[in-house]
């Protein structure tokens, strides 16, 4: 629905919608996201369309966040406390919340829908689970092994992807930060 929103805007504005069939290499992203770690690892998918935006990002040389200063975390979860988005094929959901839980603790819940009954659909037709974890993890690991879990689409763990991020701070200024050298 937001993809769909988006295109809408983009057109009623005059700007020239493409897609990555026609340009499957983006010279640079700009994206948000729910909450960044010092390292610039992101968690996004807050609102519903972070396998698309995980496309999307990994089709980009160079992917930038634009944040508000209370995403800015030393460790993610300090801040962003409705968990890791994991979009999900929706016959799987419950083995895979089960799988997660047991293997790195932690609530995971179905993500339901407000203004309707259900479970909230992403444009990509699956069911999204939010991870309550309970601490911090390595999470190069941690995604790996989400992912390798049978009927898992993606997560919203955006790990070593962003180059910089711009915080826009309380009073109006811009604080950068940009990957850091390890």
């Amino acid at each position: 629905m937001m993809y769909r929103f988006a295109c809408q805007l983009i057109l009623q504005h005059g700007l020239t919608l493409s897609d990555l069939d026609r340009h499957p290499e983006l010279d640079v992203a700009i994206d948000g996201a729910d909450e960044v770690d010092s390292d610039l690892n992101l968690i996004k998918g807050g609102g519903g369309c972070l396998t698309q935006e995980k496309i999307v990002a990994g089709c980009a040389k160079c992917f930038i966040v634009i944040a508000d200063f209370r995403k800015d975390s030393k460790n993610l979860g300090d801040q962003w406390k409705k968990g890791i988005p994991v979009e999900v094929i929706p016959m799987a959901y419950v083995p895979i919340a089960k799988t997660i839980s047991r293997k790195f603790g932690g609530v995971v819940d179905l993500r339901m829908a407000v203004s309707k009954a259900g479970p909230v659909v992403t444009d990509n037709g699956n069911f999204l689970l939010d991870w309550k974890f309970d601490k911090v993890h390595s999470w190069n690991e941690v995604n790996t092994t989400i992912k390798m879990i049978p009927g898992v689409v993606d997560t919203g763990l955006f790990i070593n992807m962003t180059e910089r991020v711009y915080f826009g701070m309380e009073d109006g200024s811009v604080y950068v930060r940009d990957k850091p050298l390890h």
